[in-house]
């Protein structure tokens, strides 16, 4: 008995079959946005120096 397999699974899987320097190239663009550390006390002062925003923007008084 097979397996499903969508669409999606099976270009997906040619894809990187056909390129394999993608899965490369995919874990440098994770890393640029995504495998960070997280500075604590940056992140602190972020949220202490954050202002209130009004309840809706659009319109002034």
């Amino acid at each position: 008995m097979e397996l499903y397999e969508s669409e999606h699974t099976k270009f997906m899987r040619e894809l990187f079959k056909k390129n394999p320097k993608l899965a490369e190239d995919q874990k440098e663009a994770r890393a640029i946005w995504w495998d960070k550390k997280l500075d604590l006390e940056e992140r602190r002062r972020f949220k202490e120096s954050a202002v209130p925003q009004k309840g809706y923007v659009y319109f002034g008084k």
